[in-house]
């Protein structure tokens, strides 16, 4: 088994409009592990809960999660444009930092094998060698209980896979059949785009979505999509991130949804909690300017200059955390992994205009 190295799931669940509902899931979760970002949808009646934790306390977040969904989502009476198989539909691990695919493959075994003995959910392994559209579209049955389903939760598909963009983009005077068409150019199992996956929904008000996962998201980031759109002269309409993305793939789009200023901001949270949990007048005045700084790091944008300020100040927090004994090994993990991966997202340029700053801040991530 791997060592208990830092992971993120955003396990996708079939409720998208019932606040309290989602409150509870995502409470459960909060229990156990650092909540990053809740995105509701109504129109597909979904909501993605990202949260991140070292190995042993992301899998108690995810089966809390999970337990809530089972108890509180009945999918006989579901209804919403995103096709699904069950209550807690789907739940991806993701390794983060220096954890690894395999120890995420791991991970999501116990996941599995977890909700089916608990909860008597039956689970479907998808991934590597069977698809969620397979598994949607009833072409496999369960690999742990079924072949009947949950009266009231289905089934749920786990698996582990690398960070991918979940990416939407409406186009305005397309309709359906042509939007499809346009998907099936798209997807790289066609011959499209590489690492892209795409589906058209209806939504209300006839609005016509074209929805990607881009899970090659260093060839071809939702810059390279939407450029794609405009090249073959398709009107492009308003761009939705879904959940969380890494700094390298971001634009516009993802400003305030960084998924490594998220980690970063959780850690801060974190550390201010410890400092509270302390009686004095300095430890409670350095929680609060922690959770400040969590506030800012939440809405970091995806400008040059704001990144580069994003990666000091989440390399910044290490040595103040440990200076207030706030610190431990995962939100050093995190703080790090936060980091490096805003820095990876600095350009040449921006670093011929800050060479002083990007070499401090190289230096700073060496040492950690």
């Amino acid at each position: 088994m791997e060592a208990e190295g830092l992971f993120e799931s955003v396990p996708n669940f079939s409720e998208g409009r019932q606040s309290g509902v989602i409150g509870a899931m995502a409470g459960a979760a909060a229990r156990h592990a650092h909540v990053l970002d809740v995105d509701p949808d109504s129109d597909h009646h979904r909501v993605v809960v990202s949260m991140a934790a070292r190995r042993g306390r992301l899998l108690e977040g995810v089966m809390a999660a999970v337990g809530a969904a089972v108890e509180l989502i009945d999918v006989r009476t579901h209804e919403g444009v995103h096709p699904r198989v069950g209550a807690a539909d789907v739940v991806p691990i993701i390794p983060l930092g220096q954890s690894t695919l395999a120890g995420a493959r791991e991970l999501a075994r116990e996941v599995g094998e977890r909700i089916w003995t608990e909860l008597k959910v039956p689970v479907h392994w998808y991934g590597e060698h069977r698809s969620l559209a397979d598994i949607r579209a009833g072409r496999a049955q369960p690999d742990l209980g079924g072949p009947e389903l949950h009266p009231t939760a289905g089934a749920v598909s786990v698996g582990a896979r690398l960070t991918l963009v979940a990416f939407n983009v409406l186009l305005p005077g397309m309709d359906v059949t042509q939007a499809k068409v346009l998907a099936r150019s798209l997807r790289e199992s066609q011959g499209g785009l590489r690492g892209v996956q795409a589906l058209v929904f209806q939504l209300s008000g006839g609005r016509v979505q074209l929805s990607m996962n881009l899970f090659r998201v260093d060839e071809t980031p939702p810059a390279a999509v939407v450029a794609e759109l405009i090249r073959r002269g398709i009107a492009v309409g308003e761009q939705e991130l879904v959940g969380l993305c890494p700094a390298v793939a971001a634009g516009e789009f993802a400003t305030g949804s960084l998924l490594e200023a998220r980690l970063a901001a959780a850690a801060a949270r974190a550390g201010a909690l410890k400092c509270r949990k302390r009686s004095d007048e300095e430890a409670a005045a350095l929680a609060l300017r922690l959770e400040r700084e969590a506030e800012g790091l939440a809405a970091l944008g995806v400008d040059q200059r704001e990144l580069l300020a994003g990666a000091e100040r989440a390399a910044a927090l290490v040595p103040v955390l440990r200076a207030a004994n706030a610190m431990d090994e995962e939100l050093e993990m995190m703080l790090g992994d936060a980091a490096r991966g805003i820095r990876a997202a600095i350009n040449p340029a921006t670093v011929a205009v800050y060479p002083e700053r990007v070499s401090a801040l190289d230096r700073r991530l060496t040492s950690d």
